[in-house]
Order: C-alpha cells, then structure tokens, then sequence
C-alpha cells in the first residue's frame, strides 16, 4: 500500500494547499504559526506464515534540524543515519486516536527510509508490527487495497 501524501497534506484547503510542497519523496506544509516536515518512508509488516512481508509506503514527520540533514544528503548513497519521527499515515484496519513515535532509519544503500514504531505505545498496530500478522490477515489487507 502506498500513501502520495501524509495525512495532514490530504486535508488541507485549497487555500492551504498554496503553502505546502509535495513530491515524491518530500512535503512542507506551512501553517500561520508552523512549519512541517515530511519525508516518504517504508513500513515493513512481518507475516509471520510467509516469507514475504507487506510494505507500506508512508510518510513520516521529522523535526527541520532533521529533514533539512535528510535533504541535503538524499543523492550521498553512502548517508546514514537516524531519526526521531511521528507516522504521518494511519493504517487501515487500526484505530488511531493519537500519532505513533517511531525510529526513522535512513541507510541510502537499501532505498528509502525504514520506519520503526516504538514498542513502548500500547496499541494493536505496535503489537502486530512486532508480533507479525497471519498470511490470512495480510491477504484481506492486500486484497482490500486491489479491490478499491
């Protein structure tokens, strides 16, 4: 599954839309009293019957300090490093009443970004990303996103 744009992107204005940038990888939205910053990143769902796990394409919010680094070493194929970011999608099948804190690991050798959600949020999506879902589970999730 992927998302073309983090959450709070999809619901701005048209009017909001003239202070935000998007593209592929990367998204700015300046509100009147903020600033943020987005960059596209992998989610990696184990499932645990397979040898195949689902990914997710997802945006994640970083600080300035830490997206102005991203962007500047974007093209450096040796760069790596990490980051503290918040999951900027929400997942189907999951019910979010608040943003999830994850790692954001960047290894420009392997691709884009891959995210980890901290294990220390009490909620389902933490307890399977860990845990892993059923490959029934992962074929109804498939499925859902074919079929839409």
């Amino acid at each position: 599954m992927v998302y073309h744009s983090p959450f709070p992107y999809s619901n701005l204005s048209d009017k909001d839309l003239e202070n935000a940038k998007l593209s592929s990888d990367f998204c700015v939205i300046q509100y009147l009293d903020e600033i943020c910053y987005f960059i596209r990143a992998v989610l990696v769902q184990k499932v645990t019957e397979s040898c195949q796990d689902l990914e997710y394409g997802v945006w994640v919010s970083l600080s300035e300090k830490s997206y102005d680094e991203y962007v500047e070493n974007y093209d450096n194929e040796n760069f790596e490093e990490g980051y503290f970011g918040w999951l900027a999608n929400y997942l189907p099948d999951y019910e979010f009443d608040q943003t999830i804190p994850a790692d954001v690991i960047v290894n420009n050798k392997m691709g884009r970004p891959l995210i980890y959600p901290h294990e220390s949020q009490d909620h389902p999506f933490i307890k399977d990303f860990y845990s892993g879902i059923s490959g029934k589970e992962a074929e109804i999730r498939i499925n859902k996103v074919l079929n839409k």
